[in-house]
Protein backbone atom coordinates (compact mmCIF):
# COMPACT_ATOMS: atom_id res chain seq x y z
CA UNK A 1 0.00 0.00 0.00
CA UNK A 2 1.29 3.46 -0.83
CA UNK A 3 1.39 5.87 2.08
CA UNK A 4 2.92 9.33 2.10
CA UNK A 5 4.92 9.77 5.31
CA UNK A 6 5.36 12.59 6.01
CA UNK A 7 2.74 13.99 3.64
CA UNK A 8 5.19 16.45 2.09
CA UNK A 9 7.39 13.64 0.71
CA UNK A 10 6.97 11.13 -2.10
CA UNK A 11 4.71 8.16 -1.32
CA UNK A 12 6.41 5.03 0.01
CA UNK A 13 5.29 1.46 -0.47
CA UNK A 14 4.48 -0.33 2.77
CA UNK A 15 4.30 -4.09 2.44
CA UNK A 16 4.31 -5.43 6.01
CA UNK A 17 2.56 -4.95 9.33
CA UNK A 18 4.45 -6.14 12.42
CA UNK A 19 2.22 -6.15 15.46
CA UNK A 20 2.29 -7.20 19.08
CA UNK A 21 -0.45 -9.55 20.29
CA UNK A 22 -1.52 -8.94 23.90
CA UNK A 23 -2.85 -5.44 24.48
CA UNK A 24 -3.07 -4.80 20.75
CA UNK A 25 -4.80 -7.69 18.97
CA UNK A 26 -5.99 -9.39 22.16
CA UNK A 27 -7.07 -8.70 25.72
CA UNK A 28 -6.12 -11.29 28.34
CA UNK A 29 -4.99 -13.62 25.56
CA UNK A 30 -8.30 -13.55 23.66
CA UNK A 31 -8.25 -12.21 20.11
CA UNK A 32 -10.52 -9.19 19.67
CA UNK A 33 -13.22 -9.44 17.00
CA UNK A 34 -12.11 -6.14 15.47
CA UNK A 35 -8.56 -7.53 15.25
CA UNK A 36 -9.73 -10.63 13.37
CA UNK A 37 -11.77 -8.49 10.96
CA UNK A 38 -8.91 -6.01 10.53
CA UNK A 39 -6.38 -8.73 9.76
CA UNK A 40 -8.66 -10.25 7.13
CA UNK A 41 -8.96 -6.86 5.43
CA UNK A 42 -5.30 -5.88 5.86
CA UNK A 43 -3.90 -9.03 4.20
CA UNK A 44 -5.25 -7.76 0.90
CA UNK A 45 -2.54 -5.03 1.02
CA UNK A 46 0.04 -6.21 3.58
CA UNK A 47 1.68 -9.32 4.94
CA UNK A 48 0.76 -9.42 8.64
CA UNK A 49 3.35 -10.55 11.18
CA UNK A 50 2.59 -11.09 14.88
CA UNK A 51 5.44 -11.06 17.44
CA UNK A 52 4.62 -12.02 21.00
CA UNK A 53 5.95 -13.69 24.12
CA UNK A 54 2.45 -15.24 24.41
CA UNK A 55 1.96 -14.36 28.07
CA UNK A 56 -1.32 -16.29 28.28
CA UNK A 57 -0.30 -19.23 26.07
CA UNK A 58 -3.26 -18.73 23.73
CA UNK A 59 -1.86 -17.10 20.60
CA UNK A 60 -1.58 -20.19 18.39
CA UNK A 61 -5.17 -21.23 19.01
CA UNK A 62 -6.52 -17.69 18.75
CA UNK A 63 -4.79 -16.98 15.42
CA UNK A 64 -5.52 -20.41 13.91
CA UNK A 65 -6.85 -20.09 10.38
CA UNK A 66 -5.82 -16.45 10.01
CA UNK A 67 -3.30 -15.54 7.29
CA UNK A 68 -0.60 -14.22 9.64
CA UNK A 69 3.05 -15.07 10.21
CA UNK A 70 3.49 -15.78 13.91
CA UNK A 71 6.73 -15.40 15.84
CA UNK A 72 6.54 -16.52 19.47
CA UNK A 73 9.45 -14.90 21.29
CA UNK A 74 11.39 -16.46 24.11
CA UNK A 75 10.55 -15.13 27.54
CA UNK A 76 14.33 -15.14 28.12
CA UNK A 77 16.30 -12.14 26.92
CA UNK A 78 15.24 -8.72 25.72
CA UNK A 79 12.02 -8.91 23.74
CA UNK A 80 12.37 -5.33 22.53
CA UNK A 81 15.60 -6.28 20.72
CA UNK A 82 13.99 -9.43 19.28
CA UNK A 83 11.11 -7.37 17.86
CA UNK A 84 13.56 -4.83 16.47
CA UNK A 85 15.47 -7.64 14.70
CA UNK A 86 12.22 -8.90 13.16
CA UNK A 87 11.41 -5.39 11.97
CA UNK A 88 14.83 -5.01 10.37
CA UNK A 89 14.53 -8.40 8.67
CA UNK A 90 11.26 -7.26 7.08
CA UNK A 91 12.71 -3.88 6.12
CA UNK A 92 12.08 -1.09 8.59
CA UNK A 93 11.12 1.49 5.97
CA UNK A 94 8.51 -0.81 4.37
CA UNK A 95 6.93 -1.90 7.65
CA UNK A 96 4.16 -0.50 9.82
CA UNK A 97 4.77 -1.47 13.47
CA UNK A 98 1.88 -1.61 15.92
CA UNK A 99 2.28 -2.02 19.66
CA UNK A 100 1.49 -0.76 23.13
CA UNK A 101 4.02 -2.24 25.54
CA UNK A 102 7.44 -1.08 26.57
CA UNK A 103 8.97 -3.91 24.54
CA UNK A 104 7.40 -2.37 21.41
CA UNK A 105 9.03 1.07 21.76
CA UNK A 106 12.15 0.33 19.69
CA UNK A 107 10.27 -1.19 16.77
CA UNK A 108 7.80 1.72 16.67
CA UNK A 109 10.66 4.21 16.67
CA UNK A 110 12.50 2.56 13.75
CA UNK A 111 9.52 1.50 11.64
CA UNK A 112 8.53 3.41 8.56
CA UNK A 113 5.31 4.08 10.46
CA UNK A 114 4.82 3.37 14.16
CA UNK A 115 1.32 3.13 15.62
CA UNK A 116 0.66 2.90 19.35
CA UNK A 117 -2.66 1.36 20.39
CA UNK A 118 -3.98 2.86 23.62
CA UNK A 119 -6.50 0.15 24.40
CA UNK A 120 -7.86 -1.41 27.58
CA UNK A 121 -4.37 -2.52 28.65
CA UNK A 122 -3.01 1.02 28.32
CA UNK A 123 0.32 1.89 26.74
CA UNK A 124 3.86 2.41 27.94
CA UNK A 125 5.00 6.03 27.87
CA UNK A 126 8.16 5.12 25.93
CA UNK A 127 6.00 3.52 23.26
CA UNK A 128 3.72 6.55 23.06
CA UNK A 129 6.75 8.80 22.62
CA UNK A 130 8.23 6.61 19.87
CA UNK A 131 5.00 6.31 17.88
CA UNK A 132 4.11 8.41 14.85
CA UNK A 133 0.41 7.96 15.54
CA UNK A 134 -1.60 6.94 18.63
CA UNK A 135 -5.04 5.32 18.24
CA UNK A 136 -7.67 4.06 20.65
CA UNK A 137 -8.06 0.51 19.31
CA UNK A 138 -6.67 -1.99 16.84
CA UNK A 139 -9.78 -1.45 14.76
CA UNK A 140 -8.86 2.24 14.51
CA UNK A 141 -5.31 1.28 13.47
CA UNK A 142 -6.51 -1.00 10.66
CA UNK A 143 -9.04 1.60 9.49
CA UNK A 144 -6.28 4.21 9.40
CA UNK A 145 -4.00 1.99 7.31
CA UNK A 146 -6.74 1.07 4.88
CA UNK A 147 -7.63 4.75 4.36
CA UNK A 148 -4.34 6.37 3.39
CA UNK A 149 -5.80 9.89 3.41
CA UNK A 150 -6.32 9.56 7.18
CA UNK A 151 -2.61 8.92 7.67
CA UNK A 152 -1.86 11.93 5.51
CA UNK A 153 -4.23 14.13 7.51
CA UNK A 154 -2.81 12.98 10.83
CA UNK A 155 0.86 13.49 9.89
CA UNK A 156 0.52 16.72 7.93
CA UNK A 157 2.69 19.63 9.12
Amino acid sequence: MLLTIPPEEEPREFTHILTDYNGVLAVDGVLLREAREGILRAVESFSVHVATADTFGTVRGQLEGLPVILQVLSSEGPQDEAKLELLRALGSERTVAIGNGRNDALMLKEAGLGICVMGREGAAVATLINADIVVGSIGDAFELLLNAERVKATLRN
